[in-house]
């Protein structure tokens, strides 16, 4: 088996789970509850965040910045500590949730926030305070909900301020 094929069996094993909800929902600071328990596990997670945002996490003037400017199609930023990858869109179409997945090193559980529209299992994530409709049960893929307030239907439900319980539920249900 080449370096190639071992990367992609290992890229085929990663599971995934989406986190959806409405903004204000709680989506990412249940994340940053749930992401130092899979760790604890040796777990290797990664996010993927789905912004409406423009984003931008170079600065104006830098090197990196101007060759973006000047027309590169990727800048890649590296220093003892981290690396960052920066591909220019330009007239192109935002890539997909599959486009992004397939760019990633192998782990053991890749969340996503946002994508809420895609066919992947969801957490769906709902705050009565909010007062946002229930995403469930008009999405099939949503195989759970954590909320503050029972949800409609028959659906398994969780506590939003329960981070152990809903670890747990991860755990047992993508099998990480």
């Amino acid at each position: 088996m080449t370096l190639y094929e071992a990367k992609i069996k290992e890229k085929s094993r990663m599971k995934i789970l989406g986190l959806a909800g409405w903004s204000g929902a709680g989506k990412t600071t249940l994340i940053e509850k749930l992401i130092p328990l899979f760790v604890a596990d040796g777990l290797k997670v990664t996010l993927i965040k789905q912004t409406h945002h423009d984003v931008d996490i170079d600065q104006p003037g830098k090197d990196s910045w101007r060759a973006r400017q000047a027309g590169a199609h990727e800048v890649l930023l590296a220093s003892g500590r981290r690396w960052a990858l920066m591909h220019e869109i330009r007239d192109g179409a935002a890539p997909g949730l599959q486009d992004l997945l397939a760019r990633l090193a192998p782990v053991d559980l890749v969340l996503v926030e946002g994508y809420k529209r895609e066919a992947i299992p969801k957490l769906e994530v709902h705050r009565s305070a909010n007062n946002q409709p229930w995403l469930y049960p008009g999405d099939a893929a949503i195989v759970a909900v954590a909320s503050d307030v029972p949800p409609p239907g028959e659906i398994w439900h969780l506590d939003l301020n329960d981070a152990a319980a809903i670890y747990r539920f991860i755990r047992m249900t993508v099998g990480v």
